[in-house]
C-alpha cells in the first residue's frame, strides 16, 4: 500500500517562498538540512542553475492547502463554540501522532522528546480519569442518576 503525497510550497515554514520547506516535508527530512543542501548546491555548482530552479519551483508548485498565506485557508477543526459531547473520549485534535526519528536527517522528534511528550499525555489522561472516577463515585452522580431515572 503506497501513500500518495503531493509536493507543495509550505509558506508557513518557509523563509522566502516555502520551496525548501515543501521539499523537506515531501521527502520527510529536517528543514535545516534541505536548506543547507540548497545553499551548498548554490556554492558548489553553477549558482544560476540553483536560483533558476528555485524560482521555477516557486511558480510551478502550489501553496500548501490550509497554510496562512493561502487564499483558501479553511480549518474545519478550529475551535469555535462547538458543543461538547457527553462522552469521555478525547477530541480529534488531542490525538496527534508522535513521530520519532531514527536518523538525524529525518523529520520528527528525538526519542527523548517523544518519550517526554507521551509521558505528559499519559499524565494528562490520568488526571482526567481521576476526575471522572471522583465524579462517578460521588453522591452528586448518584443523585443526578436518580433524578434522571424519574
Amino acid at each position: 500500500m503506497s501513500l500518495k503525497k503531493d509536493l507543495f510550497r509550505d509558506t508557513d515554514k518557509g523563509k522566502i517562498a516555502g520551496v525548501c520547506a515543501g521539499l523537506a516535508e515531501y521527502f520527510g527530512m529536517e528543514l535545516w538540512l534541505v536548506r543547507i543542501l540548497v545553499v551548498s548546491a548554490f556554492f558548489l555548482s553553477a549558482g544560476t542553475f540553483v536560483i533558476v530552479s528555485y524560482i521555477a519551483a516557486w511558480f510551478i508548485l502550489d501553496k500548501k492547502p490550509g497554510s496562512k498565506g493561502s487564499a483558501t485557508h479553511f480549518n474545519p477543526n478550529r475551535s469555535v463554540a462547538k458543543p461538547r459531547s457527553k462522552g469521555w473520549h478525547n477530541a480529534p485534535e488531542d490525538e496527534e501522532k508522535v513521530v520519532v526519528k531514527s536518523k538525524v536527517w529525518q523529520a520528527g522528534e528525538p526519542p527523548k522528546q517523544a518519550f517526554f511528550d507521551i509521558q505528559q499525555r499519559f499524565a494528562k489522561n490520568e488526571s482526567r480519569l481521576r476526575k471522572v472516577e471522583t465524579y462517578v463515585t460521588s453522591s452528586e452522580y448518584q443523585l443526578n442518576r436518580e433524578i434522571n431515572n424519574l
